[in-house]
């Protein structure tokens, strides 16, 4: 084993004398307490490592040992419903050993080694296996089936195992023999290290919406499966929430919630929270297919900078299988403070508001692991990363925010007007943008029809030109528009209440399936086209505001639940009814 001594302590950075062989980005452990570190650079004579613990009480001399090994995760059945820190700790047992707060060095395997799982294996000894192939499973939870591989850099015919039983994740179940003539023993468990991406048979263009029940996001900006999204907003605008509400609804098979740099209060609102709710695809608890992975603000700033490296190495290995993964970061601003306090602890150059040269580059390595993928198991799967970002004092001009919009083909911007009116999702639909809209064509002419673009873009056209009449109400008044401007102004408030807000509480309202979006969205055109025909026979709009029509669209959301579609064609007639009163009595 290779040994240095502790030259200097900077906080979370250490620099390490009398230390030759030790390589970039190798695992350490520093102290007889064995706190976990990085090396992040190496001189001529000397290694700068970063560590994930409290340094408090570290002094020069003491013994630094190399591992060998990069700073890697443990993969293996175990990880689905567990809740992790920033550097793969299960917390609920170190919770159990030293309480509500995370002792220096302590230690607990990621993953419970001792547990027996029943293996079903897929394959027969002298069958040959590619790298990354599956080759048998094991229920994991009662949503997640988790699909054993062989490693990926581990390919031949299986020569010993493949016998259905009841395994620990480190009993070898498989021996593979080589081309060469090299024998491996195959594992449930796989070490990975997290800032090395795992590799994929081939990245595909992404062609499938994630569909959110969320209406703003899946009708005007959605985002497909394996694309990258920011949630850019300033306290209090629902970032958080609005994260919630992806990660309950969202199709995506299994979801990763890091925590990364939130306030401590706020992380233990989630662990409660997610503990309790219901996954409504399955009935089960949502931890059944959620892992959280916390680093709270109180805790060591590096440990914050890996978390988000951590979460996605895990995702990309559940994306191996076959499963489509939706990532939640929380919030990737406090990530970059991380880097932004680490970099300034190294003495290097800063660059804008202090922020390092490299955030853009880093930024860029964690956004671009999301991705559509067939997978070297010979199946499909994606990553999609959807990251908070919290600028100081909601000012999108600041740097984390504008190096994300070079990432990210989806931009959801949180509004704080919009919040404080209490209209949530805060989603300002004037500066978000989705540019997977061309990508997704194919997947709405086939499933949808070829009429939702056109749908769609008239809805917005709406909400773009009430915003220019409403520029000149609030300077002389609405009474000056001519009735075809006033009516605008009506259909775009209809959309603003009864389609864009929606109610996370109510029991309608807060899921919205994409079937019920469409035909919202089709009502309220309908009314839209009969309203302009009556507004061109001069039929005045105060005739049309005195039905209750307007209203009775804006409480659909609420009075048609989500299984009764019939009962959305009864609004139609509804239309028609109303249209044809008004002609009567006006024409």
């Amino acid at each position: 084993m290779k040994i240095g001594k502790i030259h200097g302590i900077n906080g979370p950075i250490i620099t390490v004398v009398d230390c030759d062989g030790f390589k970039m980005s190798e695992m350490v452990t520093v102290s007889e307490e064995h706190l976990i570190g990085e090396v992040i650079s190496l001189k001529k004579d000397s290694v700068i490592a970063q560590v994930f613990e409290d340094t408090s009480g570290l002094r020069p001399g003491e013994n630094v040992y190399a591992r060998d090994i990069q700073l890697s995760v443990t993969l293996a059945p175990g990880i689905v419903g567990a809740t992790f820190d920033g550097i793969q700790r299960p917390l609920e047992i170190i919770k159990e050993k030293t309480g509500a707060f995370i002792s220096r060095g302590v230690t607990a395997d990621s993953v419970d080694m001792n547990k027996k799982w029943p293996v079903k294996f897929l394959v027969s000894a002298g069958a040959r296996v590619e790298g990354g192939g599956v080759i048998a499973q094991t229920p994991e939870t009662e949503s997640i089936m988790h699909r054993i591989m062989t490693p990926p850099n581990v390919s031949g015919v299986i020569i010993s195992g493949c016998e259905d039983g009841n395994y620990t994740v480190t009993d070898v179940i498989a021996t593979v023999e080589g081309g060469d003539g090299t024998i491996a023993e195959v594992t449930m468990a796989q070490k990975w290290p997290i800032r090395t991406p795992r590799p994929v048979k081939n990245k595909r263009t992404a062609h499938r919406p994630l569909i959110t029940g969320q209406r703003v996001i899946d009708t005007l900006f959605p985002i497909a499966k394996g694309g990258a999204a920011a949630i850019p907003g300033g306290f209090g605008t629902g970032k958080t929430m609005t994260q919630h509400q992806l990660a309950k609804w969202s199709d995506a098979d299994l979801i990763i919630y890091i925590g990364c740099g939130e306030r401590g209060n706020e992380m233990t609102q989630v662990l409660e929270d997610f503990s309790k709710l219901h996954d409504p695809r399955t009935g089960r608890p949502l931890m059944d297919r959620t892992t959280l992975i916390a680093n709270t603000s109180n805790m060591p700033v590096a440990a914050r900078e890996a978390s988000v490296y951590t979460g996605v190495t895990i995702a990309e290995y559940y994306r191996d299988m076959g499963y489509h993964v939706a990532i939640m970061a929380d919030s990737t601003s406090r990530w970059a403070e991380a880097l932004r306090e680490l970099s300034g602890r190294l003495e290097e150059m800063p660059a804008e508001e202090g922020f390092p040269a490299y955030l853009a580059s880093r930024l860029s390595s964690f956004y671009e692991r999301a991705g559509f993928a067939d997978t070297l198991s010979g199946g499909e799967g994606s990553v999609t990363i959807i990251g908070a970002v919290s600028p100081q004092g909601g000012d999108f001009s600041e740097p984390v925010t504008q190096n994300t919009k070079r990432f990210v083909r989806c931009f959801w911007t949180l509004d704080r007007s919009l919040a404080y009116a209490r209209h949530f999702p805060a989603i300002q639909w004037l500066t978000s943008y989705s540019e997977y809209l061309e990508d997704l064509d194919q997947w709405y002419a086939a499933n949808v029809g070829e009429e939702f673009a056109a749908r769609r873009a008239s809805v917005l056209k709406l909400l773009n030109e009430e915003n220019k009449l409403m520029e000149i109400v609030r300077l002389i008044g609405g009474d000056v528009l001519p009735d075809i401007q006033k009516l605008t102004l009506e259909i775009a408030r209809v959309i603003r209440l009864g389609f864009v807000q929606q109610n996370a509480y109510h029991d309608y309202d807060t899921f919205s399936p994409f079937s019920k979006q469409l035909k919202m969205m089709e009502i309220i055109l309908y009314l839209h086209d009969k309203c302009m025909k009556l507004v061109d026979m001069n039929i005045p709009m105060r005739a049309l505001r005195g039905e209750k029509i307007f209203e009775e669209i804006i409480a659909l959301k609420y009075d048609v639940s989500n299984d009764e579609p019939e009962k959305m064609e009864t609004y139609f007639s509804a239309i028609d009814a109303f249209y044809d009163k008004v002609y009567s009595e006006n024409v």
